[in-house]
């Protein structure tokens, strides 16, 4: 299968999925090692010829950055460090975005300005090549001296402290380093800081949340067809010069994209009673659009910044320079995970509003989708649950990055809160998927009152899904039918 090699060349938020996706080991190239050793000794030898305070080398850390700390001290320094950052709570973050942290920190480091060892990034993707994923806490980031608490759950395996998943079992890391005949890593001055400072687990969250969307962008299309379909709606709304004329790039795609999915539908072209649909039907261009264009823009954003070095402070060896600066506050990603986050939501709410139309026994479709409605509820409830997970969307989409709380003396007197920023978007990505079940389920139930075929695409989407969840004539346990259709969305490609 081969390796992917870290060469500090630009990596693509899609390479970054292929990467994660395909289960290729991912190495330093003899360029990078070479760089990444040449910052460490020259970091080396600048303490010992310097004789003055370099922040978060020979200092303490945060509001006790005048705090000088003797050269014999320095690697304890660092692992007392990471040990008392180590204080996330909450629910784990995800194993899979866990493995996303490894892999970017890794790349953060390789540009040779952190001042890590060659040996503790290879560490690093030594836990990720093997599967070896680090237990990490959702709470506990401000999102603006980096992602502390969680990137330093993340990196306790690397001196034998705290907890890993390895074969299935959470352990202790001490164990699994005993076991794979691992010495921890003796930390150097300055390598808690650079493994702490950055926005790692923002990022993780961020490029996650831009490749779902992308998924989610173009399943809402394609099953927002087949609701339109089920609705008897028109397609003129979607023609090309009615929404070239409005000038947006994303609209314009949604029309073009709508209008290949429903080639050859026999249900679109017949003769249609009502002159017009209602707006979420026929504004899909406009809102999904407007979407995908937010999503586009938080593309280009997350991918700057998985290409960054956002740890502090920054060495500049053929300079000799070291300087203390802000590269790990969050806030490029804080705001655009705000607006991600609504870009998504907005996504679930038309959605959800698609099957309300779906249910309400117009258009020749029966009351709640149910042949005999009255004995039957049919999917009344459904949507009552499409609803209800819209409005927390809805209070989810509360901005995380407009607020601030002083930390640390004063010190960092502004924060992002872009890691509350990350948690409340994969919650709400979580819930697009659910939503987009349920209308899958209403519309392919809507589908199956009408007599024309659909278009080759609209078809094999029914036939598919069909396989998996069955039309429901008279009521039934609902809740397993959702579960399954979730699912259905989750694993389409």
């Amino acid at each position: 299968m081969g390796n992917f090699v870290i060469n500090n060349e630009w990596v693509s938020l899609s390479k970054l999925d292929e990467i994660l996706n395909s289960g290729v080991n991912v190495c330093l190239s003899n360029s990078v090692r070479s760089t990444v050793a040449k910052c460490r000794d020259y970091l080396d030898d600048k303490v010992k010829r310097h004789d003055h305070l370099i922040y978060g080398v020979n200092t303490g850390f945060g509001s006790l950055c005048n705090t000088a700390i003797s050269e014999n001290d320095l690697g304890k320094l660092q692992k007392n460090l990471v040990i008392s950052h180590a204080c996330g709570a909450g629910e784990e973050a995800p194993s899979e975005l866990v493995k996303r942290m490894l892999v970017l920190k890794a790349m953060g480091l390789s540009h040779g300005s952190s001042g890590a060892q060659v040996e503790t990034i290879e560490r690093l993707l030594y836990l990720y090549n093997n599967d070896i994923i680090p237990v990490v806490y959702q709470q506990g980031s401000l999102g603006a001296s980096g992602d502390l608490a969680p990137l330093a759950h993340m990196s306790l395996p690397l001196i034998g402290e705290g907890e890993v998943y390895y074969k299935g079992e959470k352990r202790n890391s001490s164990d699994v380093n005993s076991e794979l005949n691992l010495d921890p890593i003796v930390l150097r001055s300055k390598e808690g800081l650079a493994l702490l400072n950055g926005t790692q687990f923002m990022s993780a969250y961020a490029s996650y949340a831009v490749s779902n969307g992308y998924k989610l962008w173009n399943q809402f299309n394609l099953i927002g067809a087949l609701s339109l379909e089920a609705y008897d709606g028109r397609l003129n709304p979607f023609q090309s010069n009615v929404n070239e004329i409005r000038n947006q790039k994303g609209q314009i795609e949604v029309a073009e994209n709508v209008r290949a999915i429903l080639a050859g539908s026999e249900m679109i072209v017949r003769e249609k009673e009502h002159v017009q649909d209602p707006y979420s039907f026929r504004c899909m261009p406009q809102v999904h659009g407007a979407s995908k264009d937010a999503i586009d823009y938080a593309s280009t954003i997350v991918e700057r910044e998985i290409n960054a070095v956002t740890d502090n402070p920054t060495v500049f060896p053929d300079e000799d320079d070291v300087v203390s600066a802000g590269n790990f506050h969050g806030q490029p990603l804080a705001i655009t995970m705000d607006f991600l986050a609504i870009a998504l939501a907005e996504l679930g709410s038309i959605s959800e509003r698609r099957v309300y139309k779906l249910i309400s026994g117009t258009r020749g479709l029966p009351a709640f989708l149910v042949a005999e409605p009255g004995l039957n509820s049919g999917f009344m409830i459904p949507q009552y649950t499409g609803a209800s997970i819209v409005s927390q969307n809805k209070q989810l989409c509360t901005p995380a990055s407009i607020d601030s709380i002083d930390s640390s003396n004063g010190q960092e007197d502004h924060v992002s809160m872009g890691a509350n920023a990350a948690t409340k978007l994969y919650r709400i990505v979580q819930n697009c998927y659910s939503i987009q079940g349920i209308e899958l389920l209403n519309a392919a139930q809507g589908m199956d009152f009408r007599t024309e075929k659909s278009s080759p695409l609209i078809e094999k989407l029914r036939s598919d899904y069909r396989k998996e969840v069955p039309f429901v004539k008279d009521d039934q346990y609902l809740h397993p039918l959702i579960k399954k259709s979730v699912n259905f969305v989750k694993c389409m490609v």
